[in-house]
């Protein structure tokens, strides 16, 4: 029988030694001096790749093959990844054919050299890689050998039968945003996003988010980033130059007394000199005008105008999907064209749980993320083991690590695609999570409401009333 070993260059016997202590594991796992050792394998088999296949064409094998970033640029992410799958297969109990065996994508041949070799080494389901590149890099000799991927991207557009996106996608998010704002009574949903992969991601789950939810179809504009496109952008979304007219027509006239036909009251005569009256501050603002209020007889200045309120724009949603600098412009857009809540409900990526204590200029909006309270459990045993907070990357790794182990202890051989695709879903980190045939993953996120003032966001619906939004 001979044994195959993944092993990032420079591979010293003293890790060789501990590759060996380690089998009786099962699970390979991560030394100090951060060599990755791969599980042994019987190469022994029908397919001479080392897994027997299935009657189905399924490779039979319970072996994980794990494909991470374990050297260059990524590294840090592709070891806090790692540490999420040994986690999730390192307990007690475990099935006596469970394996891990890993290898490094970023390695002399990338993520499709890595991905071969899995395969020869007999792994019956791939976790990972890590980034959209190296999945479509993965997927085609994994999907032709019959082996599952479940790809640590958010890229929807890779998923597909037999290659699961576990990242937590945009168009999830806005899914489960729509449905929520559709309960509120929301019809006209609008959507101003930067032209970058973020936004157009956000920009089509909108427009399948409205048809599955039987919506009108959502007006979706794009900017460049800069100030001035954001502003030029809203404007043309929300019709300000239409709402700005309707408000000027709207405003009462007072006939003016023609100089001819004055009764030659020196103080009517006087009247016809002086310069009008200043237009409220809001509406010279929205005209173009200086709205600066001139200074009275005595020196004071006047208390400025009332504002001018506009009519509300096209839309009752609107989705965004900037952070940083983009989205202070895109507040500042906001407030320029009066695209204003309760009128308008802003809703945001879950980019936002991160900084939705600043967010007061928008207080109300909401965004869809995980309940942070369902990931206590698992950030108490993360850091028990590793001595260190887990990035968030980690809960993919560690779900997807769960798939593999709950279908290896349910019995049937390998990983087929009914028993991946079952309806009570599994148990993750963030809750319970569904992985359909077509490649996407059903998640289970509330949604949160802005408090700003340093508050943290609450949440008004709770992962299992979202799904049930969407589903239904």
């Amino acid at each position: 029988m001979t044994r195959a070993y993944s092993l990032l260059s420079g591979l010293s016997r003293q890790g060789l030694a501990a590759n060996r202590a380690l089998r009786k594991t099962g699970v390979a796992a991560l030394g100090v001096t951060g060599l990755i050792l791969a599980g042994c394998a019987d190469q022994s088999g029908p397919t001479g790749a080392g897994g027997a296949l299935s009657p189905s064409g399924q490779v039979a094998s319970h072996k994980v093959g794990v494909l991470l970033p374990l050297s260059g640029t990524n590294a840090a992410l592709g070891h806090e990844l790692l540490a999420g799958a040994q986690l999730a297969l390192g307990g007690e109990g475990l099935p006596a054919d469970l394996q891990m065996d890993v290898h490094d994508t970023a390695a002399i041949g990338g993520a499709a050299s890595a991905t071969s070799a899995a395969l020869q080494a007999g792994d019956g389901i791939l976790l990972g890689p890590l980034t959209s590149g190296d999945t479509a890099a993965a997927a085609p000799a994994a999907q032709a050998a019959g082996v599952p991927v479940l790809a640590f991207t958010s890229d929807i557009g890779q998923g597909r039968p037999g290659v699961w996106v576990m990242g937590i996608t945009p168009e999830e998010q806005v899914q489960q945003l729509v449905a929520q704002a559709k309960r509120e009574g929301r019809q006209h949903f609008a959507a101003l996003l930067p032209d970058n992969a973020l936004g157009h991601a956000m920009g089509n789950g909108l427009v399948s988010a409205c048809r599955d939810q039987g919506l009108a179809a959502p007006k979706i504009a794009f900017h460049s980033g800069t100030a001035d496109s954001i502003s030029q952008t809203l404007r043309q979304l929300s019709d300000y130059d239409a709402r700005v007219a309707a408000v000027k027509q709207a405003m009462p006239t007072t006939p003016v007394p023609d100089a001819t036909t004055t009764s030659g009251n020196p103080a009517e005569v006087a009247s016809l000199t002086q310069p009008p009256p200043p237009l409220p501050s809001g509406l010279a603002a929205a005209l173009g005008q200086n709205g600066a209020q001139p200074a009275q007889a005595d020196g004071t200045t006047p208390a400025p105008a009332p504002q001018i309120t506009l009519g509300s724009p096209p839309f009752d949603a609107l989705v965004l999907a900037d952070i940083g600098l983009g989205l202070k412009n895109v507040l500042d857009a906001l407030a320029q064209t009066q695209v204003n809540m309760p009128d308008v409900r802003i809703m945001g990526p879950g980019l936002w749980a991160s900084f939705a204590s600043k967010l007061g200029a928008i207080k109300g909006a909401w965004y869809a993320a995980p309940d942070p309270t369902s990931r206590q459990v698992f950030v108490n045993h993360f850091m028990a083991r590793n001595h260190h907070m887990p990035k968030p990357l980690a809960d993919m790794s560690y779900d997807a690590a769960m798939v593999a182990l709950t279908v290896a202890r349910s019995g049937v051989p390998g990983y087929p695609a009914d028993a991946l695709t079952r309806t009570g879903g599994f148990a993750g980190v963030d809750g319970t999570f569904t992985l359909l045939p077509d490649g996407r993953v059903r998640r289970a996120l509330g949604v949160f409401e802005v408090i700003g003032n340093g508050s943290d966001a609450r949440m008004i619906s709770t992962p299992a009333q979202a799904r049930s939004a969407v589903s239904g």
